[in-house]
């Protein structure tokens, strides 16, 4: 990729897609600049990951032909209004906080600029992240391009319009949350059972991968796939019914519905 990337902030998701973009050789270490508050990550950014650093985000944002901005959501105005006039006419500007628009953007930076609003999440430090972007309408299909090959290089990629935006940090960026939960319960019933703790870990989190990966190469419906597992009569449907029985779907379309309401919540 022939541009020029630009991270203002370099906490753990720009550490990670900084990672995924050395690994995959498309971008040369000199092409990209962080920006950081601390000494500290000035030096972890020069040590491990051999990019240009500084503490100066309009000096990030001037460098940049695809600006990230990888802060907190209530930062966004304040660090906007340090780099707007920096800015080049066509640099892609993306965001990868939850709850901050498109509109947001463009009226923070007070003039029509090429913006993506994404969603990545954490699996994205091992390559194995789920992103879902969505571009304004000055974004060309070939600047899109360039954004999804950014991301493509920690995970897989899916574009969504930006009214389903709220709803995304629900189903995929924060629900590695809930699939943790589940299984350090299954390994702590499977200590309770007798299995020594280290290999509890390992099978419920070896059943969850292969789980996975079971319905997205399978084209299998998902119910069909439990239902192939459920013998009549046998251990597994037992399971079943005592799950639906302590209300294990209502509980995570609940939990999904709290993300939702929280995520809308932190765009007003």
């Amino acid at each position: 990729m022939n541009k020029k990337i630009g991270f203002i902030g370099f906490g753990k998701m720009a550490q990670a897609i900084s990672k995924g973009i050395l690994k995959s050789e498309s971008i040369l270490p000199e092409n990209i600049m962080a920006s950081a508050k601390t000494e500290e990550t000035l030096q972890k950014m020069n040590r491990d990951y051999t990019i240009l650093s500084s503490r100066d985000n309009r000096e990030v944002a001037a460098f940049s032909d695809l600006l990230i901005l990888a802060v907190k959501p209530d930062l966004h105005p304040a660090i906007i209004r340090e780099i707007k006039d920096e800015v080049k006419e066509n640099t892609i500007i993306v965001t990868i906080a939850a709850g901050i628009s498109l509109n947001d953007l463009k009226s923070l930076f007070e003039r029509n600029i090429k913006a993506v609003r994404t969603m990545p999440n954490t699996p994205s430090f091992i390559g194995e992240g789920m992103t879902v972007l969505c571009p304004n309408e000055w974004v060309s299909d070939e600047d899109l391009k360039s954004v999804q090959a950014l991301f493509e290089c920690v995970g897989e990629t899916e574009v969504l319009e930006e009214k389903l935006m709220d709803a995304v940090p629900a189903i995929s960026g924060s629900s590695p949350a809930y699939v943790y939960m589940m299984i350090e319960a299954m390994a702590d019933g499977g200590v309770r059972l007798g299995i020594p703790r280290d290999k509890a870990y390992r099978l419920a989190s070896q059943a969850v991968l292969g789980a996975a990966k079971m319905v997205l190469e399978s084209s299998t419906h998902p119910g069909e796939l439990k239902d192939n597992v459920c013998t009549p009569g046998g251990a597994t449907i037992e399971a079943v019914a005592s799950l639906e029985k302590n209300h294990f779907r209502g509980t995570v379309l609940d939990a999904m519905d709290s993300c939702f309401q929280k995520t809308k919540a932190l765009g007003n």
